[in-house]
């Protein structure tokens, strides 16, 4: 029998997070950002369940969106990395990816081949990852007017690189580069915003929003957690208590005694750990929680177990579950105490926990 380390997803938070971003998004549209196998959730699983919502998806790469078609699903889905070989042009032309193109090389695949998918222009806004800086855009414009590819542009994207921190100023500089560069082009279509500019005041998200990791709950707010933001957890991680014993003051517990007992602990093992995706980084003083009540990691995560004190728990046995992160505790809350951010817990979980959806009686209303 297995044993039941799970991670339970629950398709209505994450639908819930979704019409949370259409109402912060305003007048724009949100494309659905699934990317890193719906950030470890499941791309198709996830995908699917915004079906009926969500009018367009963005993953990172070619191969990510054909898992978006594999599940039978047919909506427009942009590919934010834009391409990796030419070849990978005339698949986007015959099943509708919408490539980001952000350098030379990519334009030269379009323009030399036979093929004319829709696609998007990457801006370099001060980022400095990917992208045409904006005194070279009127050149890559006047090549893709001569060449007959400019009907298929369908607009611009720029990405962030301080819209999770509310004292930086850089968005709004950011911003203001992105409507200077492309303002020559006003009828093209604009994507600035990811799930951290949904949360800035006045902030505009033009015509297309992209929305990442706010769908699965998670913050993109530095200081801030999800719940906080009126997100909704769509990942619970569990795993069962697997043995209990009472550390003896003095007495130490797990690799490098790194934390000792001032007096007599009830301490519990779970079965999770890094080989699981949890962070091996979290150490003494990480919440966890069993039925409902908190309680905290001690000493160093093993590779597939973990210590926790039970003093706050009083009356549990082995077999009981132990939640790692899901709405008692937060993945959030987590992360800053693994020194990072609930994206990498989320989407670092490993093949060796299985994702079981949860049973759900909700059902929130939405059309495309």
């Amino acid at each position: 029998m297995p044993r039941s380390t799970v991670a339970r997803i629950d398709l209505q938070a994450l639908r819930n997070n979704y019409l949370k971003a259409c109402e912060r998004a305003g007048s724009a549209k949100a494309m659905a950002v699934v990317k890193a196998d719906g950030y470890g959730h499941g791309i198709a699983r996830v995908a699917s369940a915004l079906n009926d919502l969500a009018p367009k998806y963005a993953v990172a790469c070619i191969e990510e969106a054909w898992a978006i078609r594999d599940a039978g699903l047919t909506q427009p889905v942009v590919l934010l990395q834009g391409v990796h070989a030419a070849e990978d042009i005339a698949e986007c032309s015959g099943k509708t990816f919408e490539p980001v193109l952000h350098g030379e090389s990519q334009l030269e695949w379009l323009l030399k081949g036979g093929h004319r998918p829709v696609f998007w222009l990457k801006v370099n806004t001060g980022m400095n990852r990917l992208g045409f800086r904006p005194e070279e855009l009127p050149g890559v414009m006047e090549n893709l007017e001569k060449t007959g590819a400019l009907s298929q542009l369908q607009g611009f994207v720029t990405h962030f690189a301080c819209a999770d921190d509310a004292g930086s100023a850089m968005t709004a500089e950011q911003t203001s580069v992105f409507i200077n560069a492309t303002s020559p082009w006003p009828t093209l279509l604009k994507s600035v915003a990811n799930s951290a500019a949904h949360f800035i005041a006045g902030q505009p998200l033009f015509d297309w929003s992209r929305p990442g990791i706010m769908l699965y709950g998670g913050s993109p707010i530095v200081g801030k957690t999800g719940p906080e933001l009126g997100l909704e957890p769509v990942m619970t991680l569990e795993a069962p208590l697997i043995t209990t014993r009472v550390v003896r003051a003095g007495e130490s517990v797990g690799y490098g005694s790194v934390w000792t007992a001032r007096q007599d602990t009830l301490m519990g093992m779970v079965a999770v750990g890094y080989g699981d995706g949890y962070p091996r980084h979290a150490g003494t003083d990480t919440p966890a929680a069993i039925d409902g009540r908190r309680i905290r990691l001690i000493g160093r995560v093993s590779m597939d177990m973990l210590a926790v004190d039970l003093s706050n728990a009083p009356g549990v046995s082995v077999g009981d579950t132990v939640e790692l992160w899901g709405r008692t505790v937060g993945v959030d809350e987590v992360a800053s105490c693994a020194g990072t951010i609930s994206y990498e817990l989320l989407t670092g979980l490993t093949s060796r926990v299985p994702r079981i959806v949860q049973p759900s009686a909700r059902q929130k209303p939405g059309a495309r």
